[in-house]
């Protein structure tokens, strides 16, 4: 059986997507403003929906700050279905459209990956969201590609610096079989080389499977410290709650990649309780105390947020971050792409994901600095203490 939340989040994506995307008129801007369209090439999961929702929210607080002058932003989506090849096909269409002065791409990061030569050729600055580090590495063959979202060495170096303080013996990982994951199983095995850590058991699971207590089962039954679960919102709580219900009793982690909204489904709830996971501060806000402007720009961004979609998603601000990096460009260059891109290679800001550093050797700009440990209870995510 399909999932109910899961259901609603792809109906809810289905009709951000279908009221996002339009043409690059300016009929309805402001008299004499030019059109700079913010271009989004998503597909309807749940971790998409928070990003054409954070998109939308953040060019409407751009164009209401004013910043860009004479110009204002538009937001336009095309659907990929999570399928390269119509991501390419997408990303090709924004390239041949003057007014598109930069893409964002959302969770699939074999579409970008797979788009990375055309969008070179077509000099189109893309930020993606993706998960996997390959989607900007090597930056040689990735020059108009970035990244913002946590880097997996990051996330599991934090995950291993935790096992290594709570005495974590032995560990069973549970990963996706795609680009994400496996990268993920490497880079954790690369941080646990040289430590007393025995990986019991390890097992791939596709990233839309639907039932996979079966691995989890085989995972659980190596009688482990601790399950790793390097895997998405949906697939993390499933693995959660199969791991429970066949009686294992011991530390369950999350890697950046396990975050979703900030309320855990009510039926995963008793299952992740005291799970942690690695993440920025912005799931636990209500915990920071504001004593930077950066802490409370998160803050308010957290409230706009929820004020308008009625929940939070951890996602979000990667999508926000994302929109500035695209506006500050926009706001010295114009819709000159070559321009657009120096800028953001160069960017250096304190978004609200955390510390972002982008520089010519490395496009992939969230410091490893962003991420703490999180741990999940009575149904929501708290820092840890």
């Amino acid at each position: 059986m399909r999932h109910p939340r899961i259901t609603a989040a792809t109906a809810v994506a289905s009709m951000l997507l279908a009221g996002a995307a339009g043409c690059t008129s300016d009929d309805d801007a402001p008299s004499g403003a030019e059109v700079v369209v913010i271009a989004a090439d998503l597909n309807n999961s749940s971790v998409d929906t928070a990003y054409a929702r954070a998109l939308q929210l953040r060019v409407d607080q751009i164009n209401a700050s004013g910043r860009l002058g004479n110009r204002e932003l538009r937001l336009v989506t095309k659907d990929n279905r999570n399928d390269p090849a119509s991501s390419l096909r997408n990303i090709t269409s924004f390239a041949d459209d003057p007014a598109v002065a930069a893409v964002v791409t959302g969770s699939c990061d074999q579409c970008v990956v797979q788009a990375a030569k055309t969008i070179n050729d077509k000099a189109v600055p893309t930020i993606a969201l993706a998960a996997s580090d390959e989607v900007s590495s090597p930056v040689a063959d990735r020059q108009y590609v970035f990244k913002l979202g946590p880097n997996a060495a990051d996330s599991t170096a934090a995950l291993v610096a935790e096992l290594v303080r709570a005495r974590t013996r032995s560990i069973s990982v549970l990963y996706t079989a795609d680009l994400y994951g496996k990268g993920a199983n490497t880079a954790l095995n690369d941080a646990l080389r040289n430590l007393n850590i025995n990986v019991k058991a390890a097992r791939a699971v596709n990233p839309g499977a639907s039932d996979i207590a079966q691995s989890v089962g085989t995972l659980t039954d190596a009688e482990p410290d601790a399950l790793i679960v390097l895997a998405p919102p949906e697939l993390s709580l499933l693995a959660a709650q199969d791991a429970r219900n066949a009686g294992f009793g011991k530390k369950i982690y999350f890697d950046a990649a396990a975050a979703g909204d900030l309320f855990i489904a009510q039926e995963a709830a008793a299952a992740t309780n005291n799970a942690t996971m690695v993440f920025t501060q912005i799931l636990a806000i209500d915990d920071v105390i504001a004593t930077t402007p950066a802490k409370s720009s998160r803050k308010q961004w957290f409230r706009d947020y929820t004020s308008r979609y009625g929940s939070y998603s951890g996602v979000a601000s990667f999508a926000a971050d994302a929109a500035d990096l695209i506006a500050e460009a926009v706001a010295r260059v114009g819709t000159d792409r070559p321009r657009i891109r120096e800028i953001i290679e160069t960017s250096q800001v304190d978004g609200l994901s955390g510390p972002i550093r982008m520089t010519p050797d490395n496009h992939s700009g969230l410091m490893p600095q962003a991420l703490t440990l999180l741990v999940a209870r009575s149904g929501r995510w708290r820092l840890s203490s």
